[in-house]
């Protein structure tokens, strides 16, 4: 097939996303696909025509545009399939606020939190501290702060209005970290995620960096949690109407609740991305996950 391969863009997560392109370049190229490269930075005009010439459009795009759902609605407009959810799922994953109201409507476990969307003049919150300080539409933990004072609370909200983000004050629950991919309708294994380099938690750093992070596959827990957080993360991925594949992030708290902080609906494909990692456990080597997303994206 011609497919198409858009990535790059202008987020703050634009060098994952050509990292992510690369690696989903080659294992195209392997299953014998005949591939344009489109960076929305520079070609964003382009994508319309492009999209009509090409049978599939695999979008390697991380944050806005892409995970917002723009790309995908001017791909619905020519007919052109792609893997993946479509617009409305993709932009209520990517806003944390209304993911988190949508879990919580479904009853499924999410931290406490409140968005903050305005310039703060007195930053007072209705949480105990510590708390997490995240742009509401960002991802790869860029511009995100743990905050353990209030008086340290300005600055972590002012970082993130320096990204031109609104803020979401999320409480932190201590434990440990844990993941889960969906493929299809499917959960995959389990990731335990033990930060390195002495970090308070999973920062950009230790997501990217080869020695980053120690990521344990299938996780170390018993059988019942591994099967709650599955349950939980299917739950998410059909609550917001996910379609194909979506991820999971949760913090497991001392007493062994799972909560659930996001979901991602363009999971990584770098070379040390979580979700390729958990199908390589499945039995899924990243040539076959690249084959399937575009079998499921064409069944759709």
């Amino acid at each position: 097939m011609k497919i198409l391969l858009i990535a790059g863009g202008w987020s703050t997560e634009r060098d994952v996303s050509l990292s992510s392109a690369r690696n989903i370049r080659r294992a195209l190229e392997h299953l014998g696909h005949e591939v344009t490269f489109l960076d929305l930075l520079d070609g964003y005009a382009a994508l319309i025509q492009l999209a009509k010439e090409c049978d599939f459009a695999f979008i390697g795009l991380h944050g806005s545009p892409g995970e917002d759902g723009l790309v995908q609605a001017a791909l619905d407009r020519v007919g052109c399939p792609y893997q993946g959810s479509g617009p409305a799922a993709s932009f209520l994953a990517l806003n944390k606020a209304a993911s988190k109201a949508i879990f919580q409507d479904a009853g499924i476990r999410t931290p406490r939190w409140e968005l903050w969307p305005l310039p703060p003049r007195n930053a007072k919150i209705g949480l105990r501290y510590p708390v997490f300080v995240k742009p509401n539409m960002g991802g790869s933990s860029l511009g995100m702060s743990l905050v353990e004072r209030e008086v340290d609370l300005l600055q972590a909200l002012e970082k993130v209005g320096a990204l031109g983000e609104e803020a979401l004050v999320e409480a932190s629950i201590p434990g440990v970290e844990v993941t889960c991919g969906i493929l299809g309708e499917s959960p995959l294994p389990l990731i335990m995620i033990r930060p390195k380099h002495g970090a308070a938690y999973f920062d950009f750093q230790n997501k990217y960096d080869e020695d980053g992070a120690e990521e344990i596959c299938p996780a170390p827990v018993d059988d019942a949690l591994a099967e709650e957080v599955q349950a939980m993360t299917l739950a998410a991925h059909r609550a917001l109407g996910c379609r194909g594949y979506s991820r999971g992030d949760f913090m497991v708290s001392a007493d062994g609740k799972p909560y659930l902080l996001e979901m991602n609906t363009l999971p990584g494909m770098t070379a040390t991305s979580l979700l390729p990692r958990s199908a390589r456990t499945a039995g899924l080597e990243f040539d076959q996950l690249i084959a399937e997303l575009i079998r499921l994206g064409l069944e759709r």
